[in-house]
């Protein structure tokens, strides 16, 4: 198994660990590197990889990095605003939602989320990320007036709100057209949509996750009108519960195929599947969540597959946990994500880590592995580099940096144990 903290993941060469692969992989990374679009069988050899195929792929993937995007690793400062965890939808993988006489329930004030958006922006976000439950009762003008509400008050605040779940929803109760119901969202000062609700792009997957959630064609429905209407989103993939290694190619060939029609999405983002508070796993549906093996498998494959239409692969640290980002982060990953501030629904379901991470620990920790730091906005415009450490940087408590920077010899720390 391949150790993410070894000098063996640090220091081969990507032309060395290509050498070793096997034909197949070998011809597959290859024409990654030249820029050709690999196809589905080619994906599936990808997906599947072992020993020191896994080694060439993460390598290959870390150099394509490298090519594309620089040495930079982004993130974003923002708050998550999950409004309510009252939902109707039953989806058999959260762990978040709660029935409306749940003594935990809550649904929060406009008010409070205008006043949690304010705070946000005082402790320096330039993003809130506003997703919820979907409750029976709810108005389907609801959105709309939320949006307006925050953007009265903080009109240079960008709003990344609702899923194409969500929005599906409002146009099923306000009964308006799509397009007509997703222009009323942007006036109203919405910026971007996250590509969430996706899970596995595949129907027979989603009737074992969610049979009440929204189908395959309804998602792409979505995302492309926002597209061409202007609303730019996040596209996203949850692996590690019920699926296959073939399901993660074909839902990234899908994304692939949208990105060259719409050119919509900002990146790409692989959430692994946090179990433990889950009737999915609890009934024994679903696996213990995803591996380490798989972690590094969809984000160097997704850096792959994606080259040339999806510039930016992002790891989700709430669900992957600081080592583990990391150790994507030099398997194609590019960015962060966002410090967060407020994260209601991975730590629901079971997620171990915490609900926000300070811009000076995120540096902090980006720094551990010999890359640069810097502040981007939604949209991947850098705000700012960070070149050199500052006086805020330090490591999340409790965190001892098991990686050495790139070109140190100094010792290392023992390995994860992977």
């Amino acid at each position: 198994m391949l150790k993410p903290a070894s000098l063996e993941w640090r220091e081969t060469p990507w032309e060395s660990a290509l050498s070793a692969a096997s034909p197949s992989v070998a011809d597959a990374l290859e024409k990654a590197l030249a820029g050709t679009d690999l196809g589905l069988e080619e994906g599936l050899t990808l997906a599947n990889v072992e020993g020191d195929d896994l080694l060439a792929l993460v390598k290959v993937a870390g150099e394509i990095r490298r090519r594309v995007v620089g040495d930079r690793i982004t993130y974003v400062v923002n708050r998550n605003l999950n409004f309510t965890n009252v939902c109707i939808v039953g989806c058999a993988f959260c762990g978040f939602s709660r029935g409306p006489d749940s003594p935990d329930a809550y649904f929060h004030s406009t008010d409070t989320l205008v006043a949690k958006s304010e705070e946000a922006v005082k402790l320096g976000a330039t993003e809130v990320c506003i997703q919820g439950g979907l409750p029976k009762d709810l108005d389907g003008y609801y959105y709309v007036q939320l949006l307006r509400a925050i953007r009265a008050r903080l009109p240079e605040l960008h709003l990344h709100a609702y899923s194409p779940m969500e929005i599906t929803y409002g146009v099923e109760k306000t009964r308006l057209p799509l397009r007509e119901y997703l222009l009323m969202l942007k006036e109203a000062g919405l910026n971007s949509i996250p590509g969430t609700a996706a899970e596995i792009l595949d129907d027979q997957v989603r009737r074992s996750l969610s049979p009440n959630k929204l189908k395959v064609r309804q998602w792409i429905e979505v995302v492309k009108t926002a597209h061409s209407v202007g609303i730019p989103s996040t596209s996203t993939m949850m692996y590690g519960h019920t699926e296959a290694p073939e399901h993660w190619v074909k839902h990234l060939l899908l994304l692939r195929e949208i990105q060259k029609e719409t050119r919509g999405f900002t990146e790409f983002v692989p959430l692994g599947f946090i179990h433990s508070q889950t009737k999915l796993f609890q009934s024994g549906a679903a696996r213990a969540g995803r591996s380490v093996h798989e972690d590094l498998i969809v984000h160097a494959l997704s850096r792959i597959l994606l080259n040339g239409y999806i510039p930016n692969i992002q790891v989700s640290w709430v669900k992957l946990g600081f080592e583990e980002s990391l150790a994507c982060l030099e398997a194609g990953a590019n960015d962060f994500g966002g410090t967060l501030m407020e994260e209601s629904i991975s730590k629901a379901a079971g997620a171990n880590f915490g609900e926000y991470v300070s811009p000076g620990e995120f540096r902090a920790l980006i720094r551990t592995i010999g890359r640069i730091p810097a502040e981007r906005a939604t949209s991947y415009a850098i705000r700012k580099v960070f070149e050199h450490p500052d006086a805020e940087e330090r490591l999340p408590p409790g965190r001892i940096p098991i990686f050495a920077p790139a070109g140190s010899h100094e010792p290392m720390p023992a390995s994860l144990g992977y």
